[in-house]
């Protein structure tokens, strides 16, 4: 599922597109991508005359400002957008087409059909779900370590699972957060509750800098994501344990382990991420014997 990199790089890429074209109507080809309204035919015809303003972010979601309205999309496993001529052939995988004035089409494709759109009078997004109870913003400058001992406090939960919660923090999946608890130094079960005040702010800085780097080489591809223009991202490149079971650590040489954690895939290394505070304070001393 793309994540927040993922969908910051898609969001620049449709500002580049689109902003500014008008909706001459929209094509449906799979309703149940629709969820609100349900009447489907208010949906295309909501649309109709519309001009795109913007694309922002929140979360994972994706965010078409148009005159009257906002169009909420969630691209979930596989959706993906792409802006063609209208004359170009269509195929079985494309199920919403948003067709403006100049002769172009938005199209959005998804192979696994498990993205969703919710359409939304300008202003009430933000009073329903999907974004009413999404958390904070990671790069934001909200994200302090008082805000993340405050949310952690009372939980039993691993940080792990934790971090997955989009109602705590949002745009975090599988790949960034195994990558930000690596960077940390943190085990994936370590109760979030009882991390210390240095863990934390650990944490939040590695969940900065690897978000931050991430955006900036437009994401991770691993398995089919591509940007709104084909482009893949490159992050994957530089990733350190997710998906690198059985590898030697990067920093120690001791190899990487998946467990699953919540019904989750998740990687680590089990000696840069001991379990318990005092492992943790003895964690660089015992990373250095090992090399």
């Amino acid at each position: 599922m793309p994540e927040l990199p993922e969908v910051e790089t898609v969001k620049r890429t449709l500002n580049e597109l689109v902003i500014g074209k008008t909706i001459k109507s929209v094509e449906v080809r799979w309703p149940n991508i629709i969820r609100r309204p349900t009447d489907l035919n208010q949906f295309k015809t909501r649309m109709i005359g519309e001009t795109l303003h913007d694309v922002q972010r929140r979360g994972k979601f994706l965010l078409f400002c148009y005159d009257d309205v906002v169009l909420v999309s969630h691209l979930r496993m596989e959706g993906r957008y792409r802006l063609d001529p209208e004359q170009d052939p269509i195929d079985h995988y494309t199920h919403v087409i948003f067709h403006f004035t100049d002769d172009t089409a938005l199209r959005y494709r998804d192979v696994r059909k498990f993205g969703t759109m919710h359409l939304f009078n300008k202003g009430e997004q933000w009073k329903h779900l999907p974004l009413s109870k999404l958390g904070l913003e990671p790069l934001s400058p909200e994200l302090t370590t008082g805000y993340l001992a405050h949310a952690f406090q009372r939980t039993k939960r691993s940080i792990k699972l934790v971090l997955l919660d989009q109602t705590i923090i949002v745009g975090l999946g599988n790949i960034y957060v195994d990558e930000s608890l690596f960077k940390a130094g943190i085990h994936p079960l370590t109760t979030a509750s009882e991390l210390s005040e240095a863990q934390l702010e650990r944490l939040r800085k590695a969940i900065v800098e690897t978000l931050s780097d991430a955006v900036k080489l437009g994401g991770s591809t691993i398995r089919t994501f591509v940007n709104s223009q084909g482009h893949m991202g490159l992050f994957q490149q530089q990733l350190t344990v997710y998906g690198r079971a059985g590898e030697p650590c990067v920093h120690c040489g001791t190899s990487i382990e998946k467990i699953k954690v919540g019904g989750r895939g998740t990687h680590f290394c089990p000696l840069c991420q001991p379990r318990g505070l005092e492992n943790d304070e003895n964690r660089i001393d015992r990373r250095d014997r090992k090399r």
